[in-house]
């Protein structure tokens, strides 16, 4: 007995010696464990070279355990080992360090919307605890790691919105527990693998924004859990599968901006197979695949892609619908009357860009929660419901480019209607037949309203001032209407308009000072009008203004200097088409960022000003038709991205500047009707003659063959100029005897002068004096600035133009405009005056001054 006691106290001191030994030595490992997390944790903070939020300053505290570092999280089981790296959203920059693979207890790496830089490294695959890894919103470039089908455990994988390309890793199929995958929003290549069909647990698979391309595999349909598949614009081909029909489970399914063509499948058709006796042709047996079983659906999103055919009646029967888009299609057909009973759960119904017709349907106003309902740019007809109004809930209503009508009072019923929608924000009904006058109603709709167009509409009668009730509007466009009076002042109360289109209508007055309070617009239409007067000064104060068009008007004076100051114009600066007058001030060297310039048909002089060479965005510039003179500045020759330049019909003269051809851009070139001389270049624009005018030059010589100018003086002397010299020695003496000869044949040519000069002085003075006098500025206004609508003819000496003027009871009168640089224009005026002086036919006109 004694014996077994002995035994017993040597077994239990032998287990305590080795559970101490084995706790020691689990201390040892802790310790070595601990160590290298924390290096891990060193080496990831050395690769970070920005941390503009200080989030890792406490890392470098020697005094603080790195389970209490920012981001860091250890374990209970084991409270030195880190088990969670959470670093979200701290503008951190650098690389991922693959040090990070060492943090061996990891499961949660959370690195999202940083700007961390590099490739994701390899290592991580070793991570085999690691469930969610999230390093989305980033600038990660490189392959996606085939390493990561290694992480047995993983559930998340999220690296949307990076720069990753190459193809989707098949090894990823290995996760079978994984239940979300995030890749949109790369550059991702290739097609999605088929074994990804192998993930039954996937709940979301996102793969928008890639350059992913073939067709979706069939495997998709597998993934019975599946609750979302985004798979938007990326290049998917061929049809959409009708194995999807299996995913009974999914609640979004977006598929938009593709190249799916064909038919939607029909949601509740049968597809028959026979598995009778293994027959193919005997259909006694069928299996439906509808997706019409997708009981569980609420976001259908195939918008964008290229489907034709009509919407199967089947899809009305997914009442679990709270999204459907289809928008950017070709699809055909009505929608069912019922629509609004068959989807009451409705919130966003988006068709626009289709082929889709019939009425909108009544019965919408059953889909209680709808809060967009976007069918523009389809071909419904007959009136809009009154009963949308019904849908309190409504934000966004947009029906344009239909042929929706309201012909009589009662059919503009809808806008009274829509005084109920309080929350509606967006009415967009333009482009269709709506005519008469707007309804009084209009100014009791929601104060929230942002956007409001009437655009492209056959309304008249005048803009009601009440608009100013819309105190939060920011998109007003009622151009190509019939409105006429004057812009109410009370626009000018509508602080956030930032859009404002009163284009193509027939209002008149003068442009209100008052619309320089708008100072968030950017752009502003008025052209196509009627307005007089001068240009408000005031509108240099809209400070963020893009464009601005005043064109056809009747607008006079001279361009304000504060409007050249806007240098937020980039888009255009339209004032074609109007009275103006004066220079063209140097301010126009401002318009730093503008692309194009269009001062064309108006009655500006002087010459060009340097400063537009300042323009140095500038791409098309429309100067013709106005009364410009002098040569062209040689700092056009800075806007080396012009691609347009028209200075046709102006009086500009000298040689056409070298610098021409050396636009590199320059593919339009209008010098015609000036008064330009000398050769033509022959690079650039102007080796192809289509791309450059230069008619009405008559002293242009040279250029390409195409442009049948006459050749250069100087080209045919330097042909000839080698055999001319032969023959001097032979020409010399007989010149001389013919210069004696001349000699004596002036000399009675003088005489005879001298005999005549008493009676012609007399008969050109009688000429000049027999008619009453008129001013070149009569004659200016008369001809329209000598445009070339009045232009009759042109001549060797000058040309002939029609002008309306009163003179001698008289009401249309012709003008004849000498070219004084032509030598012998006004001698041979003056021979046809005195010819016309003592001569009388039917045939000939009446000199009248």
């Amino acid at each position: 007995m004694e014996g077994f006691f002995h035994a017993l106290f040597f077994l239990i001191i032998l287990l305590h010696v080795i559970s101490t030994a084995r706790r020691a030595a689990t201390a040892a490992a802790g310790i070595k464990q601990a160590a290298a997390d924390r290096a891990a944790l060193l080496s990831f903070k050395s690769l970070v070279d920005d941390d503009p939020f200080r989030a890792l300053s406490s890392w470098n505290n020697g005094s603080l355990h790195y389970c209490r570092w920012r981001g860091v999280s250890c374990g209970r089981r084991h409270p030195d080992r880190v088990t969670a790296l959470n670093l979200t959203s701290l503008d951190l920059a650098g690389f991922v360090s693959p040090s990070v693979a060492n943090l061996t207890f990891l499961r949660r790496i959370d690195l999202s919307d940083n700007k961390l830089d590099g490739y994701i490294p390899e290592e991580l695959g070793s991570l085999r605890r690691l469930r969610y890894l999230d390093l989305s919103v980033n600038s990660l470039r490189g392959t996606i790691p085939s390493s990561l089908g290694n992480c047995s455990n993983l559930q998340v994988l999220n690296l949307a919105n990076n720069k990753l390309n190459g193809e989707i890793p098949p090894t990823l199929s290995r996760l079978s527990g994984l239940r979300d995958i995030l890749l949109n929003q790369n550059m991702l290549q290739g097609t999605i693998p088929d074994s990804i069909g192998n993930l039954s647990s996937l709940l979301v698979l996102s793969l928008d924004n890639n350059n992913l391309s073939g067709a979706m595999p069939p495997s998709v349909g597998s993934l019975l859990s599946l609750k979302t598949l985004a798979i938007q614009f990326t290049s998917l081909t061929g049809t959409i599968r009708p194995t999807l029909t299996n995913l009974s489970s999914l609640k979004e399914l977006g598929l938009r901006g593709n190249n799916l063509h064909g038919e939607i499948p029909h949601f509740a058709e049968l597809l028959f197979l026979s598995f009778q006796d293994c027959s193919v042709n005997d259909l006694s047996r069928s299996i439906p695949i509808s997706l019409g079983q997708l009981s569980s659906l609420e976001n259908l999103i195939l918008g964008m892609n290229y489907l034709t055919g009509e919407i199967p009646l089947s899809l009305y029967n997914l009442s679990s619908l709270k999204n459907l888009e289809l928008a950017n299609n070709q699809l055909e057909g009505t929608l069912p009357s019922d629509i609004g009973n068959a989807l009451p759960n409705l919130q966003f119904l988006h068709m626009s860009y289709n082929q889709l017709g019939g009425r909108i349907p009544a019965s919408l106003s059953n889909a209680s929660e709808l809060r967009h309902l976007e069918i523009t740019v389809n071909e419904f007809h007959g009136t809009i419901p009154p009963s949308l109004g019904a849908l309190q809930s409504l934000s966004r209503l947009e029906l344009a480019v239909n042929r929706l009508e309201a012909r009589t009072p009662s059919d503009w019923s809808f806008i009274t209607a829509l005084t109920n929608c309080t929350g509606l924000r967006v009415l967009d009904v333009g482009c269709n037949l709506l005519q008469g006058m707007l309804p009084k109603s209009l100014v009791n709709l929601s104060t929230s309203l942002l956007y409001l167009t009437f655009y492209s509409s056959q309304l008249s009668g005048i803009i009601p001032a009440e608009i100013r009730k819309f105190i939060n509007l920011t998109y007003l466009d009622m151009g190509i209407n019939n409105f006429r009076g004057t812009i109410p002042i009370d626009i000018s109360h509508l602080w956030q308009l930032q859009y404002l289109d009163l284009s193509n209508n027939t209002l008149s007055g003068e442009i209100p000072p008052t619309l320089g309070n708008l100072t968030r617009m950017d752009k502003l239409y008025l052209g196509s009008n009627e307005f007089e007067g001068a240009i408000p000064r005031t509108l240099s104060n809209m400070l963020v203004l893009e464009l601005l068009n005043l064109s056809n008007n009747r607008l006079s004076g001279s361009i304000p200097q504060e409007v050249l100051t806007l240098s937020s114009l980039t888009n255009f600066l339209d004032l074609s088409h109007n009275l103006l007058n004066d220079s063209l001030p140097s301010e126009v060297g401002n318009l730093i960022n503008v692309r194009e310039l269009d001062l064309s048909n108006n009655r500006l002089s002087g010459e060009i000003p340097d400063t537009i060479g300042k323009c140095a965005i500038l791409e098309i510039l429309h100067l013709e038709n106005n009364l410009f003179q002098g040569s062209i500045p040689p700092s056009i020759s800075n806007l080396r991205g012009l691609k347009k330049l028209d200075l046709s019909k102006n009086f500009y003269s000298g040689q056409i500047p070298a610098f021409l051809d050396e636009l590199p851009d320059l593919h339009y070139l209008n010098l015609s009707f000036n008064s330009f001389e000398g050769r033509v270049p022959m690079k650039g624009v102007f080796k192809n003659a289509s791309e450059v005018s230069l008619i009405g030059n008559s002293k242009l010589c040279g250029g390409i063959p195409e442009l049948h100018l006459l050749k250069c003086t100087s080209d045919a002397f330097a042909t000839k100029h080698h055999s001319d010299y032969k023959l001097r020695v032979i020409l010399i003496p007989i010149c001389g005897a013919i210069l004696c000869l001349i000699i004596i044949i002036c000399l009675l040519g003088i005489h005879h002068l001298i005999k005549n000069s008493q009676r012609k002085p007399q008969s050109r003075f009688s000429l000049r004096n027999r008619h009453a006098k008129v001013s070149y500025d009569e004659l200016l206004r008369a001809t329209n600035g000598f445009s070339s609508d009045n232009l009759i003819g042109t001549g060797s000496f000058g040309s002939v133009y029609k002008a309306a003027m009163n003179y001698e009871n008289v009401d249309t009168v012709v003008v004849k405009v000498l070219n004084l640089q032509q030598h012998g224009a006004f001698r041979s005026f003056m021979s046809e005056c005195e010819a016309l002086r003592s001569t009388r036919h039917r045939n000939l006109v009446k000199i009248l001054t």
